[in-house]
C-alpha cells in the first residue's frame, strides 16, 4: 500500500475559461478562446465557453465541493481579460473582486490557493496587436503579473506563471488547433520565446509584489519521448528539444539548446532573442509543475508510405512539430482514454526521475494528471467510473515509485475537479471527478471523487 510523505500536497485543478462562464459579464473583455469558440467549425458541436460550468455564479457551491473532498490545495487560473480586459491599463474591479472572493473562500476552508496567471485565455486585444509572437505581449504579461501580485499576493503563496506554453506556442500558432488558430511555424517559435521571456519577467514582478516567501512555479506539459528502436535516437533528441528543452533550457539553464537552434534554422534565425533575454527567462523557481497524461513514441520516417502522426494533439492544417517532417509519431498500444491517449504510467515515473537527475535541487509537483472516459450515468444516477479510478491509482503509484527512487515530488493535483469545456473538443470529453449536468449544471460526485477523497484523507493508496 504506497504511502506518501506526511506534508504531501493533495489538490485538484481547473482553468478559468473551462469553468467560469460569464464570458461577457461584469466588464470582462473577449479572449482568444472566445473568438476561437465563436468561429464556426473550430470547436466540436459548436460548443463555446460562454457558460462553461457557471463557476462564476456558483462559486460558494464549488468551494464547498472542494472542502468536501478534503483537498489541501486548489489550482485555479486567473482570467486575464476578466481582470484586465484589454491586456493593459487599469484593472476591472468586479473581475478582481471575484478572485478575492475565491481566494478568501479557499482560505476560510483551509485550502491553499494555487494561482495560475495564464491558462491560454489571452485578451483578444493583445492578439490583434500580434499576440505572443510579439515582444510587447511578454511585457504586458509582466505588468499583469505585478498587478495580480499586488492584489492577491498577501494571500496566495504559490504562483504558476504559465500553463503548458508548449500548447500556447505550437497548437495556437503552428498547427492552429487551439486559439488563435494560426499556422505559422516562425511565429510559433517567436511565441515560444516570448512565453519564456514573459515567464521570467512575471516571476520577477511577482517576487517584488507578492508576500515574502511565496513559491514561484511554472507548469510544463513535458513529453516523455521514447523511440521505437535504437535507430530512432536522433528522432527522440529532436522531439525532446522541441517539446521539453525549448522551455527547460531558457527557464532553468539560461540558454536555448544549440541543437534546437540548428534543427529549426530553416524556419527562423531566432533574431527575436535579444541580449539578456535568456538570463531574464531564467529565474529561480521553488517548484516545477509537471502535467502528464501519456508518453510519446517516435520513429525516424523512411519516406515510404503515409507518415504516422499519432501525437495525440489533433490533426490540424499544419503540424505542431516544427522541422520534424521526417519524424513519425507512432500510435501506441492500448488501453486508451476517451481522448485516444494510451494509458502508460511508467512514463510518469521515468519523467520524474529524469527531472530529478537533470535538476536535483528543484522539487516538482504534478499540477495535472487525469483522464477522460465516456462516464455514462447508471440507473442509480451515479457515474461508476472504475476506469478513471484505475487510471488515477496507476499514476499515483507511479508518483510513489518516483519518490522512492529519490525524486522530490511535493504534490499532486488531479485533473479535473469537474467536467468542463475541453477546448476544441467542447463538452464531449469529460475529465472531471465530479459530473456536471449540461442542462441543470448540477454537480454529482463520481466514484473517483469518493476514491480520491479517501486517498487525500489517508495519504495512502488502497490495495488495487
Amino acid at each position: 500500500m504506497p504511502a506518501f510523505p506526511e506534508n504531501f500536497l493533495w489538490g485538484t485543478a481547473t482553468a478559468a475559461y473551462q469553468v467560469e462562464g460569464a464570458w461577457n459579464e461584469d466588464g470582462r473583455g473577449p479572449s482568444i478562446w472566445d473568438t476561437f469558440s465563436h468561429t464556426p467549425g473550430l470547436v466540436a458541436n459548436g460548443d463555446t465557453g460562454d457558460e462553461a460550468c457557471d463557476h462564476y455564479h456558483r462559486l460558494e457551491e464549488d468551494l464547498d465541493l472542494l472542502a468536501g473532498l478534503g483537498v489541501g490545495a486548489y489550482r485555479f487560473s486567473i482570467s486575464w481579460p476578466r481582470v484586465q480586459p484589454g491586456g493593459s491599463g487599469a484593472l476591472n474591479r468586479p473581475g478582481v473582486d471575484f478572485y478575492n472572493r475565491l481566494v478568501d473562500g479557499l482560505l476560510a476552508r483551509d485550502i491553499a490557493p494555487v494561482a495560475t496567471l495564464y491558462h491560454w485565455d489571452l485578451p483578444q486585444e493583445l492578439e490583434d496587436a500580434g499576440g505572443w509572437p510579439e515582444r510587447e505581449t511578454a511585457l504586458r504579461f509582466a505588468e499583469y503579473a505585478r498587478l495580480m501580485g499586488e492584489e492577491l499576493g498577501d494571500r496566495v503563496r504559490t504562483w504558476i506563471t504559465l500553463n503548458e506554453p508548449w500548447c500556447s506556442a505550437y497548437l495556437g500558432y503552428a498547427s492552429g488547433v487551439h486559439a488563435p488558430a494560426r499556422t505559422d511555424a516562425a511565429a510559433a517559435l517567436a511565441a515560444l520565446h516570448h512565453l519564456n521571456l514573459g515567464h521570467g519577467l512575471a516571476v520577477q514582478a511577482l517576487r517584488s509584489t507578492a508576500a515574502r516567501g511565496a513559491q514561484m512555479s511554472v507548469t510544463l506539459n513535458l513529453h516523455h519521448v521514447r523511440g521505437v528502436s535504437e535507430r530512432d535516437a536522433d528522432a527522440v533528441r529532436r522531439a525532446d528539444a522541441l517539446a521539453n528543452r525549448a522551455f527547460l533550457g531558457p527557464m532553468l539553464e539560461g540558454a536555448y539548446p544549440r541543437d534546437l537552434i540548428a534543427d529549426t534554422a530553416k524556419v527562423t534565425d531566432w533574431s527575436f532573442v535579444r541580449d539578456g533575454d535568456e538570463a531574464a527567462a531564467c529565474q529561480p523557481l521553488d517548484v516545477l509543475g509537471v502535467n502528464y497524461y501519456n508518453p510519446t513514441l517516435v520513429r525516424q520516417w523512411d519516406g515510404g508510405g503515409a507518415r504516422e502522426t499519432a501525437d495525440g494533439h489533433q490533426d490540424g492544417a499544419a503540424s505542431p512539430w516544427i522541422a520534424c517532417e521526417d519524424i513519425e509519431f507512432v500510435k501506441q498500444p492500448g488501453p486508451y482514454t476517451e481522448m485516444g491517449w494510451n494509458i502508460d504510467e511508467t512514463g510518469l515515473t521515468e519523467l520524474l526521475l529524469r527531472l530529478h537527475r537533470d535538476y536535483p535541487d528543484l522539487p516538482t509537483m504534478i499540477t495535472e494528471n487525469g483522464a477522460a472516459f465516456p462516464d455514462p450515468v447508471s440507473a442509480d444516477g451515479v457515474v461508476h467510473d472504475a476506469d478513471r479510478v484505475d487510471y488515477l491509482h496507476r499514476h499515483l503509484t507511479a508518483v510513489s515509485e518516483a519518490i522512492a527512487g529519490g525524486a522530490d515530488v511535493r504534490g499532486y493535483f488531479v485533473w479535473s475537479l469537474m467536467d468542463n469545456f475541453e477546448w476544441a473538443h467542447g463538452y464531449a470529453k469529460r475529465f472531471g471527478i465530479v459530473r456536471v449536468d449540461r442542462e441543470t449544471m448540477a454537480r454529482t460526485w463520481k466514484d473517483s471523487a469518493h476514491w480520491y477523497r479517501d486517498v487525500v484523507a489517508t495519504g495512502k493508496l488502497p490495495v488495487a
